[in-house]
């Protein structure tokens, strides 16, 4: 009786890319938490060691991971001489690429290993704060904190979405009651405390944002 045929191995083709694709699924999926050089070969089938031609440490997954959703953003032109509208187009490009990646951008923009500088949205953004007289150490923290804003109100909107669809406790119940601010000063504020206009609350805070940037720039300070 003739032997079977020996059954041909598919051997992933590993690329940084692969890998770092793969690292982003799997953060979105199951939390930044989840990421290790160990999770993601297991992802791909191969061992840890396998990947370190690519992606020589954890440090360097993060960096890729920081290219590959950075540049994911569709980035408007930014009308010349104008900062503002080119800030607030930029902001609501990173808050577009923060709600379909949410895990990811978080975990960019609280590691420790930096952002490339060399990624087009950060050269357009400290660009930006060059136009509106920032110096670049001042830029640099501004970059950052428009980012991280820009990534918390995505994440307070979805978590408050989620309060909303499952409310467990008091403070849901709260927030689902519509006499719940008729505590607070003001015969108007009730009703508009109910409202969750998260696009119209983002746009406000931004405004405050673009705000204190010009300040900072005049030429008093």
């Amino acid at each position: 009786m003739p032997k079977p045929a020996p059954q041909r191995v598919m051997r992933v083709v590993l690329t940084r890319e692969l890998i770092v694709h793969t690292s982003v699924d799997l953060i979105e999926r199951k939390g930044p938490e989840a990421l290790s050089m160990r999770a993601v070969g297991a992802e791909l089938g191969v061992t840890a060691m396998a990947m370190y031609k690519h992606v020589p440490n954890k440090d360097a997954l993060v960096e890729g991971i920081a290219e590959y959703v950075m540049d994911t953003m569709d980035l408007p032109e930014a009308p010349p001489g104008d900062w503002r509208s080119g800030a607030r187009e930029l902001v609501r490009a990173f808050r577009r690429t923060a709600n379909e990646y949410p895990r990811s951008m978080a975990l960019v923009v609280a590691s420790k290993t930096g952002i490339p500088v060399g990624l087009r949205a950060i050269e357009r953004a400290l660009g930006l704060c060059d136009e509106a007289g920032l110096d670049g150490k001042t830029s640099v923290h501004v970059m950052r904190s428009l980012m991280a804003y820009a990534l918390g109100s995505q994440l307070r909107e979805a978590g408050q979405s989620k309060l909303m669809r499952e409310p467990s406790g008091d403070l849901a119940d709260d927030l689902q009651d519509s006499d719940a601010g008729a505590c607070l000063p003001g015969e108007d504020h009730p009703g508009e405390l109910s409202e969750h206009g998260t696009d119209a609350d983002f746009e406000f805070g931004l405004e405050l944002f673009l705000s204190s940037i010009e300040h900072m720039g005049s030429p008093a300070n």
